[in-house]
């Protein structure tokens, strides 16, 4: 090592761990590090084009030369870029680059890095890697502005600025190992690395090969890689193609004249959250080869999709897509998978046999939620009939969705990748190495989402999930996204996917781009958490900005306890807790702390709602708990997403299967599913549905079946068929601890529901979303027209709500709307004082209704007394 003039004495050992990264190279000129400088010691980065630096004896081996540190300090610029590190608790120091190396700062960064300090007398003291995300975005930021991936014609190019070469391997077909390989230029001043090809490229298969120094491998290492930025890919995900979206033969027939339903404003939105492959894998009424894939949504004829048209016309704006990106879990072709042998009907409804039959084969069968990516902007190929077909199939249907009345949102998951390092399955980080992926103080990936977490807060990550946003919404013509773990994406990277997506409109682009509507998980959690690293899409952030975040406030209310009670009998509101004896639910002050975070629910959860809370005095919504943060956040109604069950955590009816008495009959059962739907549908904001829970839908208690193959997850359209209750106890890798509770439950016949049971269930909600769309007032649009016209007259009983919306101005049929949740196993009778000499009657489409018992609502206008059987939602009409 050259560098340092002072005679080395003898190794008596350091702290050295290359294979650990604790400095973090943050700018051309900055370098921060674990600890104080001290003045007497010497600090430098040693660099090795070969890669070859490493520990023995005491010191440090290798040719190498050396960027001479000197004690400093962060800018205030940089302390609020990197407050994790600035923060008084981090106990970083900062080391300047020596202007006189100044010059050696790009070609370091192709090499290995590794940051030393020497004593006094030169020993070495410390050694370790080092992050360089901050410096590349520093030095490269030129690089968010350059054209990346297929680029027109035959042309490509990739960001790769830690590689020494990048050439293109350019294949005959997508198996074939015959190829040629053609090296690509770099632009020194960007990073990136570009080919111009001949038009008779389109449609060839590809790869990189980049050689670069992987920190995962502790060497120069060549990489045979897909594109970050490919647009299509082989089956397998093997090699990238080259593709123009603009192809004909890419596009089905009218998609550039696509006509779509009419947009609706976020908080008006009725969204229904499906999987691809549950839509269709259980539906005989679709031919076999089409059964859980894109096709099945081109079937009109088939069950599936004569139910969405019916939810459709009853007033459902959306169909949410789990994802349906390339990903890593499923293979492609139908012929590489297993399914399970076993004859899993045959078997007793609470043996343990049908999730032993179904984990054998899990990890090769056709089921996966899929969030996993590998390519985030190629269609995943197992759901389409052929992989090599997947771009139009994907098209088809969207196009088929659109043409039965419902807008598609994609579920996307830019917050992590299936893998890193030199993972075969991990792309990003064998292009730019350490870049893509948040890292830990010791330079290991986080993992906090359980996967390999990414980095958005990094410039070119950023940039990825922005231009991959904005292909899906002009070449696929999506219509929203759901953003998987928010919470873990800077807020600037969410509102600028938001910008991109504005900017789009249908002259330019055949797309308008401000009826996409955008919402996520805005939890808070991980090394992000309480904005350590940035400020982030949370919850509380978003709130003013018209990205919703899912509210687990009324979740929790209606359902009782949390999805992570150890007794997942905690009952709440539309669980019957106003039915429980106090010893064996918990106190009445439980029930009306819950009927609170209800009232705040249906009123949008806005932080600055005023209304007369359980201790009989107003309270602002801010000011209600729930779990020891506010309750209320947002700032408009769009900002709130309303749920009570999605993919996550045991469906609505299950969840009921555990917390209602087990004696409670199935009628009682429907009506506590609708009233607890009700919730959602006629609060104010955005209403989120799992696909199902309008006709009971079971996963046999299963808490989390990303994994539990299409048996645990059937969809079933056909009652005869039932609603996939008694399917055997759930797997047991997230379950066997609750199987002392399923087990009796799912013995019991009297908690399989029969047709008249999921028919009733279905008539229900259809009411519900007819009774929402059959006034404004149920999507007021603002926080001040909420605060002004909604409010709750106090019912005199716990587990009874009424809720009154003032519709004057608003609806010129109606001069109020009033609507009494009864949640328990009593007829309501509330007095509205109001209501006195009014004219008041129940909504016409309940008064329609084919259920004899919520056509017994009554409004006695002498009294002002609205009656509603026992758990029923009433809806109540007041005119002029």
């Amino acid at each position: 090592m050259d560098g340092y003039l002072l005679p080395r004495p003898a190794a008596t050992g350091a702290d050295a761990d290359l294979s650990r990264a604790t400095a973090q190279w943050i700018a051309r000129d900055t370098v921060v590090w674990k600890g104080e400088a001290a003045e007497e010691n010497h600090y430098a980065l040693a660099c090795s084009p070969t890669g070859g630096i490493a520990y023995e004896k005491g010191d440090l081996t290798g040719d190498a030369h050396l960027i001479r540190l000197a004690p400093g300090r962060l800018s205030e610029a940089q302390k609020a870029v990197w407050p994790h590190l600035a923060s008084p608790g981090a106990a970083y120091g900062a080391l300047k680059v020596d202007p006189r190396d100044a010059g050696l700062v790009r070609d370091a960064l192709r090499g290995q890095v590794v940051a030393i300090e020497r004593g006094p007398s030169g020993a070495l003291l410390t050694a370790t890697g080092v992050q360089i995300p901050g410096v590349l975005d520093d030095l490269y930021a030129g690089a968010a502005k350059a054209p990346l991936g297929p680029t027109g014609r035959g042309g490509l190019a990739v960001w790769a600025p830690t590689a020494q070469k990048v050439e293109l391997a350019l294949y005959d077909g997508p198996a074939t190992d015959r190829r040629t390989v053609h090296r690509m230029r770099r632009d020194d001043a960007t990073g990136v690395w570009s080919i111009d090809g001949p038009a008779s490229w389109r449609c060839r298969y590809y790869t990189y090969l980049v050689t670069v120094y992987a920190p995962a491998a502790g060497k120069i290492v060549t990489n045979e890689v897909t594109d970050p930025y490919s647009l299509s890919v082989s089956a397998g995900s093997r090699r990238s193609q080259i593709v123009d979206l603009g192809d004909r033969s890419l596009r089905p027939e009218g998609w550039t004249g696509l006509e779509k339903p009419p947009a609706v404003r976020q908080d008006r939105a009725s969204i229904y959250e499906l999987h691809v492959r549950d839509f269709s894998a259980s539906d005989a009424t679709v031919p076999a080869a089409r059964r859980g894939t894109y096709k099945a949504f081109t079937e009109t004829g088939g069950a599936g999709m004569t139910e969405l048209r019916s939810l459709a016309k009853d007033g459902l704006t959306h169909v949410h897509l789990l994802p349906v990106f390339d990903f890593a879990t499923v293979p492609d072709r139908k012929a590489d998978r297993t399914e399970p042998r076993c004859d899993l009907a045959a078997l007793p409804p609470d043996s343990d046999r049908q999730q032993a039959c179904v984990a054998e084969t899990a990890a090769k069968d056709s089921y996966n939620w899929g969030y996993a990516p590998l390519h985030y902007t190629v269609p995943e190929g197992s759901y389409a009939t052929d992989p090599d077909r997947r771009i139009k199939e994907f098209r088809e249907m969207v196009a088929g969705l659109n043409g039965a009345g419902l807008r598609v949102v994609m579920d996307v998951v830019y917050n992590h990748t299936h893998a890193a390092g030199q993972d075969p399955a991990s792309v990003l980080d064998r292009v730019v190495p350490g870049y893509y992926h948040r890292l830990m103080d010791d330079g290991t990936v986080a993992t906090s989402t359980c996967c390999a977490n990414t980095a958005p807060e990094h410039a070119m990550m950023g940039r990825l999930v922005v231009d991959s946003i904005v292909t899906w919404a002009k070449e696929y013509k999506v219509d929203g996204f759901r953003f998987d773990l928010m919470g873990h994406h800077p807020k600037a990277n969410i509102l600028a996917a938001r910008e991109a997506l504005d900017a789009l409109t249908p002259e330019r682009d055949g797309v308008d781009g401000r009826s996409i509507i955008l919402y996520g998980e805005g939890w808070n959690f991980g090394e992000v958490a309480g904005g350590t690293r940035f400020e982030q899409a949370t919850q509380a952030n978003m709130a003013g900005t018209g990205i919703g975040t899912f509210s687990d406030r009324l979740r929790d209310a209606v359902r009782g306890g949390t999805p992570f009670d150890a007794d997942p009998g905690v009952r709440g509101f539309g669980s019957g807790l106003a039915d429980s004896a106090p010893d064996d639910s918990g106190p009445a002050d439980r029930l009306a702390h819950y009927e609170d975070l209800v009232k705040l629910g249906l009123a949008g959860n806005l932080r600055d709602f005023t209304f007369t809370g359980s201790s009989g005095t107003p309270v602002r919504g801010s000011d209600v708990d729930h779990n020891g943060s506010p309750a209320g956040y947002a700032a408009e109604p769009a900002d709130t997403v309303t749920y009570v069950d999605a993919h996550d955590n045991e469906t609505l009816f299950d969840a009921l299967a555990y917390k209602l008495p087990r004696d409670t009959p199935m009628a009682d059962r429907v009506r506590m599913q609708s009233l607890s739907l009700a919730t959602v549908l006629l609060g104010q904001g955005t209403a989120f549905v799992h696909a199902g829970s309008e006709r009971l839908r079971s996963k046999s208690l299963d808490r989390n079946s990303y994994d539990s193959g299409d048996w645990f997850n059937r969809l079933l359209w056909d009652c005869h068929e039932g609603n996939g209750f008694g399917g055997g106890l759930p797997p047991a890798k997230d379950n066997e601890a609750r199987w002392p509770y399923a087990r009796p439950l799912l013995a019991d016949p009297a908690l399989k529901p029969d047709c008249a049971a999921i028919g009733a269930a279905r008539a229900r909600f259809g009411e519900l979303l007819r009774i929402r769309y059959s006034s404004p007032a149920f999507s007021l649009g603002s926080a001040a027209e909420i605060g002004r016209r909604v409010s709750f007259p106090p019912s005199g009983t716990p587990g009874v709500i009424v809720m009154r919306i003032d519709a004057t101005g608003v609806d010129p049929a109606n001069k109020a709307i009033y609507v009494v949740f009864n949640a328990t196993g009593k007829t309501a009778a509330p007095v509205v004082p109001a209501l006195k000499g009014a004219r008041v009657a129940p909504h016409p489409v309940q008064a329609a209704s084919d259920d004899p018992v919520v056509r017994q609502a009554s409004a006695d206008p002498a009294t002002g007394t609205l009656t509603v059987p026992a758990r029923t939602a009433g809806v109540f009409t007041e005119t002029s």
